[in-house]
């Protein structure tokens, strides 16, 4: 009967420390909410006046009208995604396009419109969110073949980028 228990709860106990790894795992943020000015990790000062030099240049009143608020800014490496998911559905339960500007994100709200910048050439594409990912360490977007060929990603398939994510209507 001891030994049954045992048996039975190894497995449990197994699952639960798993579960209890893989949501530990998560790198630290370094997301900066323009708004409030907080950051959760500090962000180097050619980072800050960079982003100083972004507001000041979305602060145009037709920036704000078309866009909505500046809510988020983080730099990372972005990738993309096409043939082999084409068609199938997105985690928004919409049939991926790979030939719309649309992109996966792990957090951000599904509608979300995202502003990507491929900082090796200074080209940028408006995104939106429709599915998650990506699922691949150190990557924060996921962008379709579309926004991929806008901002030049198709040859390096891989490049460090900025995202905006602006609040307000879709």
């Amino acid at each position: 009967m001891y030994n049954g228990r045992i048996a039975f709860a190894s497995p449990f106990f197994i699952v639960i420390f798993s579960l209890l790894q893989l949501t530990g795992c998560q790198s630290s943020s370094n997301y900066t909410s323009i708004q409030s000015g907080i950051s959760a990790a500090p962000i180097p000062s050619e980072i800050t006046s960079s982003l100083q030099l972004e507001r000041d240049s979305l602060a145009a009143a037709d920036a704000e009208d078309e866009l909505g608020k500046l809510f988020m800014v983080k730099e990372g490496k972005a990738s993309y995604y096409a043939d082999r998911f084409h068609g199938r559905l997105t985690a928004n339960g919409e049939r991926f396009n790979m030939h719309e500007l649309t992109a996966a994100h792990k957090s951000l709200p599904f509608g979300s419109m995202v502003r990507v910048t491929n900082l090796n050439n200074g080209r940028k594409v408006m995104v939106r969110i429709n599915d998650r990912g990506p699922y691949i360490k150190g990557r924060i977007i996921d962008l379709s073949l579309e926004a991929a060929k806008e901002i030049n990603l198709l040859k390096k398939g891989v490049a460090k980028v900025r995202i905006e994510v602006y609040e307000g209507d879709s």
